[in-house]
């Protein structure tokens, strides 16, 4: 197992998407520059849907012709073929795509079928392969489902199965509520790792129980070296209420160096994101370790 954990900084599209307050584009290009300098390898900038959908997502477009031409390589989110096209007409060459693992998750927050929603996810993967353009495809609800319960591992390794068949260039098994437990992520995630090997693997975790932080951890022991995470722990998903949000970065950050697992990224500087994070929403953002860190962190990066 490589020693070298890639993380994927999502506080600008999962972290801002739901969020009540105004979100000007100003702000959250300066929110992209301040994680940017925190030498984050990937860097998610938003959303290409609908801004009747998903207000503070509206402009991507502009703001994906102003980001700065070194630093993370930028990802964005494409819901459909349209949404696809708009990110790659802006030179978005690393897009991610969710499905559902259940039939009611996909109709409740995308409208489609559980079929169609793996038609379209075919269609795209397609489309990418002659386009070279990454495609990271998400698989949520894959542990619980708010509408339908807990998601057997057969139907998550057979849904894997069918999307690997249309070579991703990562799988993300995704706990969009939150509600993984470690035992439950180490057997998925080994089971997936001695399938497909770490390589294409990534995981996505929700800090809803106050398990996020031991799920990447039993994520991390299965072999996976790949994962998602938000400044400050900013987002929560809208079909779990009351959630805590994503898994902070910089819990990610200080549970891999302290263990040593290097993740490249500037703590300092990432503290300093989480800071532009609460001046935008006018409260205090931090993970589970925020005051520790943002008084230790030296020992962190010593």
């Amino acid at each position: 197992m490589t020693d070298r954990v890639t993380i994927k900084e999502v506080a600008a599209r999962d972290g801002l998407q739901a969020q009540s307050v105004e979100i000007t584009l100003d702000q959250r290009r300066e929110l992209i520059e301040a994680l940017a300098k925190a030498c984050v390898p990937e860097l998610e900038i938003g959303s290409f849907v609908s801004p009747k959908a998903v207000p503070q997502m509206a402009g991507t477009d502009e703001l994906a012709r102003s980001l700065p031409k070194t630093g993370p390589k930028f990802s964005a989110l494409a819901p459909n073929m349209k949404g696809y096209e708009l990110a790659r007409r802006e030179g978005i060459d690393q897009i991610a795509i969710v499905l559902s693992a259940t039939e009611q998750m996909n109709q409740n927050n995308i409208r489609k079928s559980l079929v169609d929603t793996f038609a379209m996810a075919g269609d795209i993967l397609a489309r990418a392969q002659d386009d070279d353009v990454e495609i990271h495809a998400y698989l949520a609800v894959a542990f619980e489902c708010p509408y339908e319960g807990k998601v057997a591992l057969s139907t998550v390794l057979e849904q894997v199965g069918e999307l690997m068949r249309n070579k991703p260039a990562r799988l993300v098994i995704a706990d969009t509520i939150g509600a993984a437990n470690p035992r439950d992520v180490k057997s998925m995630m080994s089971e997936l790792v001695s399938q497909y090997g770490p390589q294409l693997l990534g995981c996505h975790f929700h800090d809803t129980r106050a398990m996020g932080l031991a799920n990447v951890f039993a994520a991390l022991d299965a072999g996976v070296r790949q994962f998602d995470s938000s400044a400050g722990g900013l987002g929560g998903c809208p079909f779990a209420p009351g959630a805590k949000g994503n898994v902070a970065t910089e819990d990610v950050v200080m549970l891999c160096e302290s263990s040593g697992l290097a993740t490249g990224i500037d703590l300092e500087a990432l503290l300093q994101g989480v800071e532009c994070l609460t001046q935008m929403m006018g409260a205090q953002q931090g993970g589970r370790a925020h005051y520790w860190l943002t008084n230790n962190w030296q020992k962190i990066a010593n």
